[in-house]
């Protein structure tokens, strides 16, 4: 593997495209840097798309909660951190962290839950074995630190995005 497998970082400048009428950085384009990023990191790592097609899957995301601490504006250079947490049974767990790469202000969080479904069907399965082996360590720490890690991840995504009207 050309790079490591759990961990990846890169620099990106912010672009003016990407601010809102505020001139920060939309919320929005929080979630394209995570998926870039770990879109950018597979490559790197040889887990790409050519990789999960000979595997007769790919990874699609299922949920994501992110975090926004202060915002980013044109100008700024964004350091950005995909760590692998998790990848058990059908989910790959990604954490992005975005920093000011000038003076390591944080910036935002990304929390990504992946499914790896069969390229055939779309159906969720498990995920390719050498996937599981390469971040069972990583996979056994987020657990060791956090045994409650996949049942507060639900809880936390389970929360009702509309109050419930009485029938």
């Amino acid at each position: 593997m050309a790079i490591d497998p759990i961990v990846y970082t890169t620099c990106w400048p912010v672009r003016h495209y990407e601010l809102d009428r505020n001139g920060h950085v939309n919320n929005a384009v929080y979630l394209n840097y995570a998926e870039q990023l770990t879109t950018e990191h597979a490559e790197l790592a040889g887990f790409g798309a050519d990789w999960s097609a000979a595997r007769g899957g790919w990874w699609v995301v299922h949920r994501t909660i992110a975090t926004y601490h202060r915002p980013a504006v044109y100008g700024d250079l964004l350091e950005l951190t995909v760590r692998v947490e998790l990848v058990q049974g059908t989910r790959g767990i990604r954490r992005t962290t975005i920093k000011r790469a000038q003076d390591g202000e944080p910036i935002a969080e990304v929390l990504t839950e992946w499914v790896w479904v069969r390229t055939s069907d779309g159906r969720p399965v498990r995920a390719p074995e050498e996937l599981v082996e390469v971040a069972r360590e990583a996979t056994a720490e987020t657990l060791r630190r956090h045994p409650g890690y996949l049942a507060d991840l639900r809880r936390a995504s389970a929360l009702p995005t509309q109050p419930q009207r009485p029938r």
